[in-house]
């Protein structure tokens, strides 16, 4: 037992929390799987942490008992919020608790530097929320790191490489602003109700800035158009820009070629003869 609060399973019958599919909600019941995943976001005894979808609560509890200075949750079921109000009572004015939902919410105000995220992110809003963190308007971001879990596949397409199937617009993105690994595997039956698909938690690390000068908004838009048809060649699937095979050449890509087999490094180097 991680502290003196009842086993989650006790919490979420007590309170009727019932997983709702509308929701995304998988819950994670065993407090040593929440401890690990708490672990793996690091000292967490000088950082404030933000954490989206707690549910009753089990991945909160880990964070509090790993030493989290404080922990803000945005949880959108309001069924949840008489559990995580235990929890809070148990460690005092280390919880805050939101109650809305996490794409509309801004916590800032409540988070003090530095701060780190953690989550096993709801499945239907998950890779929206990873998007908005890896792509605000400013660069270092308002966080230090993500421990986020997420379905295995979408873990997978976030630290693909060039060449695999996985690999895209999300394995660009985490790789330019990010350091991104895999720390965690977890099977179906761990969760109530068992998901059809295996999970994983990644840990992403803030890069001091992009690996790689390109303009933001040219680099997400011309990656967006390379793999919207990621079978074509480059030079078809971005002919509505000006004299685009001499810009793949003179950015060190051949035009025949497919945006999988295309690496960071070469995308950026794009983005900049696009926007001369």
């Amino acid at each position: 037992m991680i502290d003196n609060l009842p086993p989650l399973r006790e919490v979420i019958q007590r309170h009727g929390l019932s997983a709702r599919k509308s929701l995304g909600q998988n819950f994670l019941l065993d407090l040593n799987l929440t401890a690990k995943i708490a672990r793996a976001a690091g000292d967490l005894s000088n950082a404030d942490v933000l954490e989206i979808g707690p549910g009753p609560g089990g991945l909160t509890r880990g964070l509090l008992a790993s030493g989290a200075r404080k922990v803000v949750v945005i949880e959108k079921d309001e069924r949840c919020i008489p559990a995580l109000e235990e929890i809070s009572d148990a460690y005092p004015g280390r919880l805050v608790i939101v109650q809305g939902d996490a794409l509309e919410i801004d916590v800032s105000h409540h988070l003090n530097t530095p701060v780190k995220i953690a989550a096993n992110l709801p499945y239907n809003v998950g890779t929206a929320l990873l998007t908005n963190w890896l792509d605000p308007p400013e660069w270092p971001p308002f966080w230090e790191s993500l421990t986020l879990m997420f379905q295995r596949e979408v873990a997978e397409r976030i630290v693909a490489k060039p060449g695999s199937k996985a690999y895209g617009r999300l394995s660009i993105l985490a790789e330019w602003r990010s350091e991104a690994h895999i720390v965690m595997d977890l099977p179906p039956q761990a969760f109530t109700p068992p998901p059809k698909v295996r999970s994983a938690v990644v840990h992403l690390k803030a890069r001091p800035e992009p690996l790689y000068p390109a303009n933001p908004a040219i680099l997400r838009t011309v990656v967006a158009k390379a793999f919207q048809q990621r079978r074509k060649m480059l030079r078809a699937s971005l002919k509505s820009y000006d004299d685009i095979e001499r810009k793949l050449e003179a950015a060190g890509i051949d035009p025949k070629a497919r945006a999988e087999t295309i690496d960071l490094e070469r995308f950026c180097a794009l983005a900049r003869q696009l926007d001369t």
